[in-house]
């Protein structure tokens, strides 16, 4: 709601002039007025076909005008990059697998400046620290915090832990959120589409000798009927970094749907989102995912609209973990009836 009023002879301190009692009696009405009446909640689960976000996207992914000074800029950007990948490590395994894949993830997280001589270091050292991949790495303290705040609660009940994640990359997040824990989970089962991530995820399981607990296999994270099907039913799951890769609430609609199905009553997801991002132009115009090589186009989703794709799979949101910068959000639900 909103509501324009002029007052004649005030200046720019409004609440501190002599008749501010004008201007108070009509904040006072309209306040009052506004918490009478609840606020209407509008759906957002359609906001990947209209809305402001929609248009963003489509924005980002249109062609610029040839040797326009923004088309000029990327391209430069674009060869700077091109450049870099003779240097740094990270910028070549950007190019190789994907800037959004599961082995940039991981090299992200270790977060160890690898290159060709000093000067790759360094090049590496800025590709590293680079605002994004800082926001990613705060999102990977908050989601192990949730994951250890859910097994804890599934302990306090004395329920058994059955981990999946249905998009681990190479599970570094899930398997580092175990260390310190008196007890470990009774079951991991990490899950990704590329067999790449399941090679290394399976190393990784070994390397720190969870071979009893933990398996790695391929899967498909939007197959409602094989997540559905899950086997031990989960009592906790995670679902990181995977549907801000994807603009349509149909694909995960889908994927929570079938974490539903799965998941036993009472059961917890821990789930992430990107509200706001402050280099979506960048990654559009300048860097490529592990779709074939094609342009990094995301889509923001509000924190509004991830909750209620989730609240409608039948989840009910309990708390939430957000980076400094306000990019990367991690939220904890459980499963209701």
């Amino acid at each position: 709601r909103k509501e324009k009023h002029i007052l004649p002879g005030f200046f720019h301190d409004t609440l501190g002039e002599r008749d501010r009692a004008h201007a108070l009696a009509r904040i006072e009405r309209f306040v009052a007025h506004c918490f009478d009446a609840p606020p209407a909640r509008p759906s957002l689960l359609d906001a990947d076909r209209s809305g402001a976000s929609c248009a963003e996207a489509e924005n980002l992914a249109a062609p610029l005008p040839r040797h326009s000074p923004r088309d000029l800029y990327w391209r430069a950007t674009r060869a700077g990059l091109r450049l870099g990948k003779g240097l740094s490590e990270g910028v070549k395994l950007g190019f190789d697998t994907g800037f959004d894949s599961g082995s940039t993830l991981d090299y992200v997280y270790r977060n160890t400046p690898t290159g060709k001589g000093r000067l790759g270091e360094l090049v590496d050292r800025n590709y590293l620290d680079a605002i994004g991949w800082r926001g990613i790495r705060q999102r990977k303290l908050n989601v192990e915090e949730l994951l250890r705040l859910a097994i804890a609660r599934l302990r306090e009940q004395q329920r058994p832990v059955h981990i999946v994640d249905i998009a681990a990359g190479h599970g570094r997040y899930i398997l580092e959120a175990l260390q310190g824990l008196q007890q470990l989970p009774d079951s991991i089962l990490l899950r990704d589409y590329s067999e790449l991530n399941v090679q290394q995820g399976n190393a990784l399981i070994s390397e720190k000798d969870l071979g009893e607990i933990a398996r790695f296999v391929q899967g498909d994270a939007f197959d409602r009927q094989s997540l559905a099907s899950l086997t031990p039913r989960p009592t906790l799951a995670v679902v990181s970094g995977l549907y801000e890769l994807f603009a349509s609430n149909e694909l995960v609609g889908n994927s929570l749907a079938g974490l539903a199905d799965a998941v036993e009553d009472g059961g917890y997801l821990v789930y992430t989102g990107q509200p706001w991002h402050p280099q979506l132009e960048m990654i559009a115009r300048a860097l490529t995912s592990h779709r074939g090589g094609q342009a990094w186009v995301m889509r923001r989703r509000s924190q509004a609209e991830m909750d209620q794709l989730v609240e409608a799979a039948g989840f009910r949101k309990i708390t939430q973990r957000i980076d400094e910068w306000g990019i990367f959000s991690v939220s904890l639900a459980q499963r209701v009836r």
